[in-house]
């Protein structure tokens, strides 16, 4: 049996347990769900146990409350199968009148909600897992914290152990927890095993709707050249005609975003509209991302060596690296990260912004001085765009890279920090 390795979720899981009756994880298949609410559940019931699943299923339609006996908290893993299980854990919170009672995990938004009679408001708490960040999985040393910074931190160091070689590799493997305890080539079928399965079945099981696994690939791979990109879905319908017999209209390539939306494979980054001293109007377009970047790297059909051969392509998927990381900090913080872009093309890759009103920008470049030069000067080009009258200034300025040896904190204040010196 492997060891387990802490995940930022754990914490967070606590936290809601002891504020609702029951606590949803959910996130992609192999990201940790179960794993994770196995340290804190007291019983379990696996809906899809080969040996039980038909009389489970039974048992739903007979008598749910059967299924819900156990010590608390009771982990119900892949609940949407049996849709009905929401409403009577839902009852059983109310009747019972105790936190922490359930925890549900689940890999996909149920395809059919139409026997869900309510939305579970102020009984469950939602909490959303995604593959590991380099902290968890153990490569990043963790010597700087965002904690810290929020809190005013200056006296940042920190020394970066990742080299470029390693950071290929860390993008094609992904934060999947089985493949961090794996090597070399085995590691890496991991990413590929996950999108073969996405192609093959799991897009289709979204919502029981059947797709051509050929327009599934000719998508994804749209989307991983895409990403980082406010990139319309027209123009991910011209990608993928390109390559396409058959007639195709943009109804069709969202309802194919939409379903990996309810599997978790996408999570698009929302804009950040902050009050501005001038009239610049913000573009509002979500980001396309991949909930982890080997999902793009599989897309691709690449591996280590053509990243370290294409930086063009390696900057976009270590850039989704880095976001993924940081929204798995992002949560521990009761925190949003966003993107900003205005009519003047100025950007910024990443903004977290804090329950408490305090937010951070940052912008990722893989490496290089002019790089890190660039995305200081544009960093302090937006702070100089706030109105600070209006709102809070941001609490640091930081270029997050790739290949820096070292973590400071430079002459004009802004942060220069490795992705592999960085956590929560």
């Amino acid at each position: 049996m492997r060891e387990y390795k802490a995940r930022i979720a754990d914490s967070i899981l606590q936290r809601k347990l002891a504020g609702k009756g029951a606590v949803l994880i959910e996130g992609p298949k192999w990201c940790g769900k179960t794993t994770t609410a196995e340290q804190a559940a007291k019983s379990t019931l696996y809906m899809s146990d080969p040996e039980n699943e038909k009389q489970n299923l039974a048992l739903v339609d007979i008598n749910p409350k059967l299924l819900l006996q156990g010590e608390n908290p009771r982990l119900i893993d892949e609940w949407q199968i049996a849709p009905r299980l929401w409403d009577a854990v839902r009852y059983e919170v109310d009747h019972r009148d105790e936190e922490g009672q359930f925890i549900l995990t689940g890999s996909a938004v149920p395809s059919n909600s139409d026997e869900i009679k309510h939305t579970g408001t102020g009984r469950v708490s939602w909490l959303l897992m995604r593959p590991m960040s380099l902290f968890e999985s153990g490569e990043a040393n963790g010597m700087v914290s965002l904690t810290d910074l929020f809190a005013g931190k200056q006296d940042i160091m920190g020394v970066n152990d990742l080299d470029i070689n390693k950071l290929a590799f860390l993008v094609c493997r992904g934060g999947w927890p089985r493949a961090s305890f794996l090597v070399d080539e085995i590691a890496l079928d991991q990413a590929y095993d996950y999108y073969d399965a996405i192609v093959k079945a799991d897009i289709s099981r979204a919502d029981g709707v059947k797709r051509e696994p050929e327009r599934v690939k000719r998508l994804m791979r749209s989307y991983a050249r895409n990403q980082g990109a406010q990139i319309s879905n027209e123009k991910l319908k011209a990608d993928m005609e390109v390559n396409d017999s058959g007639a195709l209209d943009t109804n069709t390539v969202v309802s194919y975003i939409n379903a990996l939306k309810k599997i978790f494979v996408i999570e698009e980054m929302p804009a950040w509209n902050p009050n501005l001293r001038s009239k610049t109007s913000v573009r509002s377009a979500d980001t396309r991302y991949f909930i982890d970047p080997s999902i793009a790297v599989a897309a691709l059909g690449v591996g280590p060596n053509d990243l370290l051969n294409d930086l063009g392509t390696f900057g976009l998927l270590f850039e989704t690296m880095c976001v993924r990381d940081l929204r798995v900090f992002a949560d521990a913080m009761n925190g949003c990260v966003y993107h900003y872009r205005d009519k003047t093309e100025l950007e910024c890759d990443a903004v977290i912004h804090l329950r408490n009103g305090a937010y951070g920008l940052i912008e990722i470049k893989l490496g290089g001085d002019d790089a890190i030069e660039y995305g200081a000067q544009t960093l302090k080009k937006l702070r100089d765009k706030i109105d600070i009258d209006k709102m809070q200034a941001p609490a640091f300025l930081m270029v997050l890279n790739g290949t820096g040896k070292y973590a400071y904190q430079r002459k004009d204040g802004v942060y220069v920090v490795p992705i592999g010196c960085l956590r929560n």
